[in-house]
């Protein structure tokens, strides 16, 4: 049995997440909290498989309670939203960064033309959560680390191409992060990210990053020290030189955007200036569009195992021998400073 911890302060959210989980032949609901100082004892006291948490709760809000299960009892979490609106949408993303796994919204009532759809990913995304092996987050320290020394044989300056998903928002931040405002490249950025977060994570990104973040529009013609990060439901391409294309191509192994899409017009237009990176997440997408970038001579960096939440997507690029380095996102950084002549 799957034993799963609902932490909501609404008893209507409650008693509805309650019953969609108990309808499963799989699942066990061990408990509920109102809050998050509840969830917190609970999860240590009963140790469950995975965690439902909501965002907005009274004395401890859902990302105080992640980072606090997450620096003493690691257990696999869930956001499950019920607001798609600032603030809520941000502190879900913080959320990610304190260690949770994955954002989902909440299921509407059962009369919603959608509740079929909404109920399914709910039981789906924290069946595939549980089966994630968490590890102990501390506490970020006031100063970040200096980015480490890297060797590096070519300069490749003309566009990265990043694809992330679970655990995608910590490798994220990490990477992104260590890069300046001036830095002299346009960055692409596909992440897998539940319906209705985007803008939530465009967001997060400018408060948390120093280059500047927005979603990608068609036709757009693409700056350096400006991350364009593919928009809901459409896959990011570069159709020419300096221009973006969305386009509404079916999805590529379940996504759009894809990673693939986004890596294979790489390799297609930038050649050898492409430098493509493949972070965190579950499956293998992106292993499809890199063999187009090593095929033009351009770049691939995977992040490594050993920093990976999820090593699926970077796994799967290094079994097709399609990686040339795996390494963590602040030496993926480094990198990528010297291959564009920064001094960090």
């Amino acid at each position: 049995m799957l034993r799963v911890l609902i932490i909501d302060d609404s008893q209507v959210a409650l008693d509805l997440l309650t019953a969609i989980l108990e309808h499963e032949s799989d699942i066990e609901v061990v408990g509920t909290a109102r809050d998050g100082v509840e969830g917190v004892e609970l999860v240590e006291r009963l140790r469950p498989d995975v965690v439902s948490m909501d965002v907005q709760m009274p004395r401890m809000d859902g990302f105080a309670a992640t980072r606090a299960i997450m620096s003493t009892h690691p257990t696999p979490i869930v956001i499950v939203s019920g607001s798609m609106e600032s603030p809520n949408v941000e502190k879900s993303i913080l959320s990610l960064r304190a260690g949770a796994l994955a954002v989902i919204g909440k299921p509407g009532a059962p009369t919603s033309p959608r509740f079929d759809r909404s109920r399914r990913t709910l039981v789906d995304t924290l069946r595939t959560m549980a089966d994630v092996k968490v590890v102990r987050i501390r506490p970020a320290p006031l100063r970040p680390a200096a980015p480490p020394k890297v060797d590096v044989d070519h300069r490749i300056p003309g566009v990265i191409a990043i694809a992330a998903s679970t655990g995608g928002p910590v490798a994220l931040d990490q990477l992104l992060s260590a890069l300046p405002d001036d830095f002299p490249a346009p960055i692409l950025l596909v992440q897998h990210i539940s319906t209705g977060f985007l803008d939530g994570f465009v967001a997060w990104l400018n408060d948390t990053i120093a280059l500047k973040a927005v979603t990608a529009e068609h036709g757009q013609r693409i700056r350096p020290g400006v991350v364009y990060v593919g928009p809901e439901g459409r896959h990011l391409c570069l159709g020419s030189k300096g221009r973006l294309t969305l386009t509404d191509d079916p999805p590529l192994g379940g996504f759009r955007p894809a990673a693939s899409a986004l890596f294979e017009s790489t390799g297609r237009v930038y050649g050898a200036e492409g430098v493509a990176c493949i972070m965190s997440g579950m499956g293998c997408d992106g292993v499809d569009g890199l063999r187009a970038v090593r095929q033009a001579g351009g770049l691939v960096l995977a992040q490594s195992k050993e920093t990976c939440v999820v090593y699926g997507m970077p796994r799967a690029a290094a079994e097709a021998g399609l990686v040339d380095h795996s390494e963590s996102p602040q030496r993926m950084a480094a990198r990528l400073l010297k291959l564009t002549n920064v001094n960090p």
